[in-house]
């Protein structure tokens, strides 16, 4: 799932707020050793994003983002050109959640939460200062488990560039039954690494948009326009063009993914990133608003969760061993619900399922996340 908006900056400062507000504008309270001293706290509301510190030493910064608003929220941490630094989704109301994010690079960078989870948030400024050595430099166990991750990422874009050209090549021969075939098992490369496709801020959209979140002025294209046209319009005059973009698009993604230098914290974020996408958009059914095929989006997302954590696991392993048979437990535990749906080597339509059904995964969901959300930690220290 993408999701563009248009940008704003909205800042408000009520008298809750006071003690935060004094604390903007520098570096968080104490930093030693360049790494601050405690979390990077940040407030967010329906129309505000107040963080504590505009700046702070480059190394690993922690945020710690509250949400007192009435919509669900998230919170990025921009580089230059949109990239995606670290994320945090699916930050109900009321609900606290930390991410802790690897920053080696002394620059200028931007937060933003998004209230309602839409468009490109209410930002602000951060500067990083100084350098910092990188966690893969430093310590031979996360450098490997970047470079198995790196592996299986080159893994899956290749394969996904294969696919979606079949799948384009379907399109344009207008042979609709095998296109609607091809459609779900295109997809499964992409929802395994889609935090890495995020990073790259106008791919995503392109290939990814759902219609439902479209903003003013912005074309409809990538999968999901692919899909409504299969499943609902009919193919349309310019279905080709679409489909030949997706393949431009899927293509410059692989390139830009092979040059990318993931650091372990990126692998533990992207793990959880990837149940949150379950959350939002899988057990919703919103993903896939036409076909219905969101259990295959959904496999592929835990999949991917998994290709993630199994990088990690040495060290996961050596540093809190309880924590990787909580892990692995409760993987399985969502297996175990996801391969009750099977038909064949597909899924049943999510318009399949029961009501009961959809609460059991969503039940699985939160109790794998609990313990997901730790690793990033677990890796940081």
């Amino acid at each position: 799932m993408a999701k563009t908006a248009r940008t704003g900056l909205v800042l408000s400062a009520g008298a809750t707020l006071a003690a935060l507000v004094s604390a903007c504008g520098g570096a968080p309270p104490s930093a030693a050793n360049g790494t601050p001293a405690g979390p990077i706290t940040v407030t967010a509301s329906d129309s505000a994003c107040q963080v504590s510190a505009t700046s702070a030493p480059a190394g690993n910064l922690t945020f710690q983002i509250a949400n007192h608003g009435t919509k669900v929220t998230e919170f990025y941490l921009y580089g230059a050109g949109d990239r995606i630094m670290g994320e945090v989704e699916n930050i109900a109301p009321g609900l606290t959640r930390r991410l802790i994010v690897e920053v080696a690079d002394g620059g200028t960078y931007q937060t933003a939460c998004k209230p309602g989870m839409a468009g490109a948030g209410i930002r602000g400024p951060f500067t990083v200062t100084g350098g910092a050595a990188k966690g893969t430099d430093a310590n031979a166990q996360l450098a490997e488990a970047a470079r198995g991750y790196a592996r299986y990422v080159a893994s899956q874009t290749g394969a996904f560039a294969d696919e979606t050209r079949k799948f384009a090549a379907v399109i344009k021969a207008k042979d609709v039954a095998a296109a609607k075939s091809q459609y779900a098992r295109t997809r499964i490369y992409y929802e395994r690494i889609e935090p890495v496709a995020a990073k790259f801020g106008d791919l995503d959209p392109a290939i990814d948009v759902r219609e439902a979140d479209l903003q003013p002025g912005q074309r409809f294209t990538g999968f999901h326009r692919l899909e409504k046209d299969l499943w609902v319009t009919g193919l349309q005059p310019d279905s080709a063009a679409i489909a030949d973009r997706l393949v431009a698009d899927v293509t410059a993604l692989g390139q830009k993914a092979s040059a990318l230098q993931l650091s372990a914290l990126d692998l533990a974020n992207g793990a959880k990133s990837l149940l949150d996408e379950v959350a939002t958009g899988k057990i919703t059914g919103e993903e896939e608003a036409f076909s219905h095929t969101d259990l295959s989006d959904f496999q592929a997302n835990v999949d991917g969760s998994q290709g993630a954590i199994q990088a990690l696991r040495p060290v996961l392993a050596q540093r809190n061993p309880a924590l990787v048979s909580t892990l692995d437990a409760r993987f399985a535990a969502v297996q175990t619900l996801l391969d009750a749906q099977r038909t064949g080597d597909t899924f049943k339509l999510y318009t399949d399922l029961t009501q009961d059904q959809i609460k059991k995964f969503a039940a699985s969901v939160d109790a794998l996340s609990e313990p997901l959300s730790k690793v990033a930690e677990v890796v940081a220290h």
